[in-house]
Formats: C-alpha cells, structure tokens, sequence
C-alpha cells in the first residue's frame, strides 16, 4: 500500500526527487572520499613531515568538505519539498473523496477516523518520505561505497564487514517485524482517543449538566491508558534496537584496532590505511544504523498508508448518473415511490415501501416517534443517501439520473442540526447563494425572523461566528440556518424538524412570513409538534420505518391510530404543564 501510494502522489516530483538522488550520491562519494584523503595525509605528510604535502592534501579535504555540505543541503531541500508536496497532494484528495461520501461512507468510517487518517496518518507517511530522501538514498550509496573502499585499504580484515553487517541486519529486521502489529493497533487507539475527546468537547454541556465528568474522565482515562500501553510496547522495541546496534558497532570497532594494529606491527599495514580502514567501517556500520532508523518508521507508516489508501479507494454509495438527466425547468414536485432504505447487513430496513407525492403550492409534514426513519426519509431527496429500493423523483425524474449538485441547487435543505462555518453571518448566509446582496441577506433574514437580534449586534452581518455557531443561541443558529436555505429561493423546501427550537410565536411568525415565498414552491417538513403541522396538505406519518398514515389532520385522527395517539399525548402533555 505506502508503495502504491507514494508512486500516484510522488510521481509530479520526479523532477524534484531526481535531483535528490544525484546530490545525494555526490555528496556521499565525497564523504566516502576523505577518509582516503586523511590516509593519505597520515602515510605520506605526517610520519614524512611533509608540510607541503599535508597543506595541499588539507585543502582538498577542505574542498571535498564544501561540496558534500552544500549537496547536503541540496538534498534535504528538495527532498523536504518533494515530501511536503505529496503530503499537502494526499490530504487533499482525501477531502475531495470524503466530500463526495454519503452518510453511509462517512457512517461506516467515524468522523474522528476521518481527522486521524487526513492529519496524523498522511503525516507518518510524508514522514517517511522526508526521511527516505535524505537517509534512505544515502544509506546503501555509503554502504556500497564504503565495503569497497574498506576492501581497497585492506582485504584482508573483510571478513570483519562478512561478520558485522548481517548481525547488524538480522537484528534491526528482528526488531523491526514485531512492531508492525504494535503500530496498527497504536492507530486505532489513536482513533479512539480522539473519539472520546471529541465527544466529550462537542457534548460538555451535556456532561456538565448530568454531572458526568468523573465517567468521562474514566472513558478518556481507559482509552488514554490502552494508548499509553501500545506506545510503550513500541518504545520498548525502538528502545532494544539501539543498545544493539552500539554494541555490534563497538564490538567491531575494536576488532578493526586489534587485528589491525597486530597489521601494523607486522608491517603489513599503514597507520593510515587502519584509520581509513576504521572510518569505512563505521561509515558502513551507520548506514545499516540509518537504514534501520527509516525501518522503524516503515512499518506505522504502512499501517497508515493502508487506513489513507481504505478511503482514496472507497467509493460514494451516492454515484453520479453516466448520462445525468437536466431539469428542463426548476422542479417542483417530489414522489417517493416505494421507497426503501437500509444498511448494509441490518437486521431490518430504516424505510420501507413509502410512497406519497408532494407537489408545488403544496405543504407536505412528515410525522413520526423517535428513530421512525424521518431524517432518513428527507436524506433521499437530495441524495444524501440513497434509496436500497424503490424510487425518489424529483420533477418526475429519478434523482439518481440527475447530476447531484443540479439536484441540491434546487432544494434549500435545513439540517435536523443546524451548523454554521466559522466566519460571519454574511459568509454564512452566502454559503447558501455566493452572490447574494445585503439586501438580499436582510430580506431573508426578515422572513427568518432573524433580522432583528442581527440588527442588535454590533457589526451587524459581519459579526463574528465561531465554528459550529457556538456564539449564537440554539433558536437564533436555527433561524440563520433557516434564512441561509431560503435566500436562494429553492423550488423545493425542506425543512427537517427545523422549527423545534423556537417558541410558538416564533413558529408561528416564521411560517406566516414564509408562505408568500414558497406559494408555488414544494413544501416538506418534518416536525415533532403537531400544532407545526397541522394545517399542512397533506401529513405522512411513519412508524418503524414504514408508512402507516397518509392524508390531513382530521383525515388521520380519523383513520390512523398511530397519529391520534401522537396528538393526544402531546395534548396531555400540554395540559399538565
């Protein structure tokens, strides 16, 4: 996988990436080349007190050095870019997959794998990048290089490096194989820990108000420890590699002086040539270490690109149509015919069989208990999601024909959850039409019921929002939330239990003001009130995922139990309070 993946996302670099290699292996020829020059030095300037020898030599050291340091430098910049470059290019078409996810996609992976996958996961890969161009190009040119200049000072202590490099190697690959376990399960710990936060940063007014902080404590606690655990277990692995890979180095630096030095005192061998000789090895002894270093940080970094390449390679359920169908003019009915939906190996499906018509100038309710398949229900239309049988049309089209955004340029959609971006009123509402005027924002605003409270605030449409709309009340996000949908002015409105946090004569207010505006506009709405509802065309009330009422208000307490049972409990509840 971090092979597949690199090759997509490093091949408009290759430019980049050539130069690497080329300074990269100039500058380690010149520093496999100085232990040779300061041989030469010792054998032929000092042990002959040959100043001039010595300064002539010196200064082609110091020229060798020069050019090693700016290849370097060379090297390490645009291997850094190269990596850079690829790790802002992954992140980048992660967002673009995840943007075209369903719910279903988005669902099935959890938004807080999604942020791990696109921040630290890409991370540990161009990690690995960054590294690879600098150490991993390096290490088997200085390996290489340095066994064959080892060989050239003197064959006959080889048999040293025929020793200490597989021991070296064996042991680094030992190590290396029992962290690739430990490395996936650390990434699914992180995910969870960053699950449990977000959770509970998303939710503390809900801890604070059930005075739940000693259990939310304990859950981060668990999930904070389990990580905790796993990082020890590969600290405890890096931890080993290195006490071994000093003592094969120590080890054979000392055998290099003992059998060397018994060379020298035989005659067979320049003092030189053994310091050259020693060089050589622990330039290859630290190539093998370098190459271990960037061994360590393979195995996470597959782990990681295996979960980045899972979303690259996951395809939306909501797929566009080949030959996508354009609405002759703005659409103005929805049908739902049969329509079902469910979930991959469910026991049962949320929808099922649900068939009615909306159609413009037309209000349409959708009513129903808890978890009866309402918010499921409005997700078809704009193909959030999509149907598993059955048919959606909007404008006698089947939606699935139609190009998505075509399809939501239509529909002014008001979430369940309103949620506003950090930035502005302005920029919010223009979430909804990028060209829209001030006259157009406060003309929506107005029929939001929401220009009044924007009107008190001091910077007007360009007061500050925090993300998610945190700065506002839940009833004035709801009412912003509402006047971004409608500023466009849709053919097709869709209001998902948008009304539940305004009082009654907000709501009231509200539907009264909208009512010109979408006079020859299709209507759905969903609500958990019935006083909301009530004077809608037509209400469809749904229970357990099915359609169990169709019709108007005193129709359905006629004639639909489950909908007479919803009025007289609400009617109750009204009473006793």
């Amino acid at each position: 996988m971090l092979i597949s993946l690199l090759r997509r996302y490093l091949a408009p670099y290759r430019g980049a990436l050539t130069g690497v290699v080329v300074l990269q292996f100039v500058a380690t020829v010149a520093s496999l080349y100085l232990p040779s020059l300061n041989a030469d030095i010792i054998d032929n300037g000092v042990t002959t007190g040959d100043t001039g020898y010595i300064l002539s030599t010196g200064s082609i050291m110091l020229a060798v050095s020069a050019v090693q340091i700016a290849c370097s430098i060379g090297g390490v910049y645009f291997g850094a870019r190269a990596a850079m470059a690829a790790g802002r290019d992954i992140r980048g078409a992660l967002l673009d997959r995840v943007g075209t996810f369903s719910a279903r996609e988005v669902g099935t992976f959890g938004a807080p794998s999604l942020i791990t996958r696109n921040t630290n996961d890409v991370q540990q890969v161009q990690m690995v990048v960054l590294m690879g161009c600098t150490i991993l190009v390096m290490a088997p040119i200085m390996c290489v290089g340095g066994i064959v200049m080892a060989l050239r000072e003197d064959f006959g202590l080889s048999w040293l490096l025929g020793i200490a490099v597989p021991a070296l190697a064996l042991s680094m690959g030992f190590v290396v194989v029992r962290m690739v376990p430990a490395f996936k399960v650390m990434q699914k710990r992180i995910d969870t820990v960053n699950r449990v936060l977000r959770e509970q940063i998303t939710g503390i007014r809900v801890v604070r108000a059930f005075v739940r902080e000693p259990y939310e404590v304990d859950r981060f606690d668990d999930a904070n420890t389990a990580l905790t655990a796993t990082a020890l277990q590969v600290g405890r692995l890096m931890a080993l590699m290195f006490p071994v890979v000093m003592l094969i180095s120590n080890v054979t630096s000392v055998a290099v002086i003992w059998f060397g030095g018994h060379a020298v005192d035989e005659g067979r061998m320049e003092i030189g040539s053994l310091t050259a000789l020693l060089s050589y090895i622990m330039q290859i002894l630290m190539s093998v270490i370098m190459a271990s270093f960037i061994a360590m940080m393979i195995p996470r970094a597959s782990v990681c690109a295996e979960r980045i390449t899972e979303v690259l390679d996951t395809n939306s359920s909501v797929v566009p149509s080949a030959k996508p169908v354009v609405f002759a003019s703005a659409p103005s009915t929805v049908e739902f015919d049969k329509a079902g939906f469910a979930y991959p190996a469910a026991d049962h499906p949320v929808l099922c069989d649900v068939t009615f018509r909306a159609t413009a100038g037309t209000t349409t309710a959708v009513i129903g208990s808890t978890g009866s398949g309402k918010t499921t229900l409005i997700n078809l239309i704009p193909r959030l999601i999509d149907t598993t049988d059955g048919v959606v049309r909007v404008g006698g089209t089947d939606v699935r024909e139609v190009d998505p955004e075509a399809l939501r340029a239509e529909i002014g959609l008001i979430p369940q959850r309103p949620f506003l971006f950090s930035g502005t009123i302005a920029s919010n509402l223009r979430y909804g039409k990028e060209d829209a005027t001030e006259a157009e924002m406060w003309d929506a605003l107005e029929v939001a019921q929401a220009a009044d409270f924007v009107r008190e605030m001091p910077e007007g449409l360009e007061t500050p929002v925090a993300q998610g709309g945190t700065t506002v009340s839940g009833g004035q996000r709801q009412r912003l939330a509402i006047a971004r949908a409608i500023i466009r002015r849709p053919s097709i409105y869709v209001f998902d239990d948008a009304f539940s946090a305004l009082d009654l004569t907000t709501d009231a207010n509200l539907r009264a003001a909208l009512r010109p505006i979408t006079r020859d506009a299709c209507v759905i709405v969903v609500a958990q009130r019935v006083s909301t509802i009530r004077d809608a065309d037509s209400i469809v009330v749904l229970d357990d995922g099915r359609m169990v009422g169709l019709g108007t208000h005193d129709e359905l307490l006629e004639t639909c139990p489950t909908y007479a049972e919803i009025v007289d409990s609400q009617r109750t509840a009204a009473g006793v309070a």
